[in-house]
């Protein structure tokens, strides 16, 4: 049941309450395009979502602007245990997979020009994005309902080591030279997929091998959790191939990398170029709010359960996303992540955007910034920055 909720004594009201229900209706723009095509007979059509989402998108949050308020936290503990919220994310999991198994029905069944082939894969994959974009919400809880919901999410895009690797790899090593999906300073985006991808993969099976060691669990079996979305995965893709014919599994393998490259966009796009400082041990500080973007814009932030507001995210992985604060004084992106991420797919204009937002967090101190080590020489040069010896990592 739908409802204004009041909290504590101080009889909060959440003015975003409802508009957290977009996040159900965005996914849903992967029929915009088939049925446009249908009615028109326009392949073209098929690129309206595409459009939405990498043009319409960055539009809406300028024109809707930020929002800057927090809840009182007097109101947060009410505010967390009122299961309207959770219940959206319960509610979008089947969403996200009937989206994702219409996209590969209908690729498989119209006769499509390579164009629309094409646009399908990026609607495709985006949506699966947003597939994993839940999977993130998900887990980080500790309730076993949320945690299967997670990886049950994470499965259509064949993603499911991002459970691990996420939680357990990138929450530990962010903003440090260690970190594979922390991205830096010089890099571009193309050259941080080559590292980031596999990198995640690598370090999420060595976690997950790790904690089966340690509980004197067998690597190969229903224990690891890496292994289990992956049969989930499995499981989905033969039923499609049995349905739809073979042919399918090029489309899925497509658009699927195009949703993993959602998530590549979106780490290059959060801890850019930040960096944690060590002492003279080698340890690394505290992840602090500093260490990541942030964005409050509106439209963006109710479209991925507030993704944006990620130094409170680093600073508590559990807090659910209706109660993640803005921090006065830490990184803020110019656009939400939908704008980001079009920007970040043009390395030039990326750089001559962020690098001057970055140098102005960090006073020019190059010791305090995670630099492509291939381009330090160059990135000093050309910024006149202030550089010592840092500690090894």
């Amino acid at each position: 049941m739908l409802h204004t909720a009041r909290y504590d004594d101080t009889s909060y009201r959440d003015r975003k309450r409802y508009a957290w229900l977009l996040s159900l209706v965005v996914p849903c723009t992967v029929a915009v395009g088939p049925t446009l095509m249908l009615w028109t007979g326009e392949p073209l059509a098929l690129w309206t979502p595409v459009a939405f989402f990498y043009l319409v998108a960055p539009l809406l949050d300028w024109l809707l602007g930020v929002d800057q308020s927090n809840p009182p936290e007097s109101a947060v503990p009410a505010l967390e245990r009122d299961r309207y919220y959770r219940r959206i994310t319960y509610l979008l999991v089947p969403v996200l997979w009937a989206a994702f198994i219409f996209s590969t029905w209908f690729v498989a069944t119209q006769p499509l020009p390579w164009h629309g082939v094409l646009a399908m894969v990026l609607t495709t994959g985006t949506v699966g994005g947003f597939c994993i974009n839940l999977g993130h919400e998900l887990g980080h809880k500790n309730s076993r309902l949320e945690r299967w919901l997670a990886k049950l999410v994470l499965a259509p895009t064949a993603y499911g080591h991002f459970f691990i690797e996420h939680n357990r790899g990138h929450h530990r090593d962010v903003a440090t030279p260690a970190d594979p999906a922390s991205s830096r300073m010089g890099e571009s985006i193309y050259r941080f997929v080559l590292r980031e991808m596999p990198g995640a993969l690598r370090r999420a099976w060595a976690l997950e091998k790790d904690r089966l060691a340690r509980e004197h669990l067998p690597l190969l079996s229903w224990h690891n959790e890496i292994l289990q979305p992956a049969l989930i995965t499995l499981l989905l893709w033969t039923a499609l191939a049995l349905w739809l014919g073979p042919a399918v599994l090029l489309f899925l393998l497509v658009a699927s990398f195009w949703a993993n490259f959602q998530l590549t966009s979106a780490n290059y796009v959060e801890h850019y170029g930040l960096l944690r400082t060590q002492d003279a041990s080698g340890r690394y500080e505290p992840c602090q709010p500093h260490h990541s973007w942030n964005s409050n814009h509106l439209f963006s932030n109710w479209a991925l359960f507030h993704l944006q507001r990620h130094s409170d995210h680093h600073a508590h992985p559990l807090r659910r996303y209706q109660s993640l604060r803005h921090f006065e004084d830490v990184p803020q992106l110019p656009i939400g992540y939908f704008g980001m991420f079009t920007l970040a797919y043009f390395p030039p204009l990326w750089r001559r955007v962020m690098d001057p937002r970055l140098l102005a967090m960090v006073g020019r101190d190059a010791t305090r910034l995670n630099i492509d080590p291939r381009h330090r020489a160059l990135v000093v040069r050309r910024y006149g920055l202030r550089d010592a010896a840092q500690p090894a990592g």
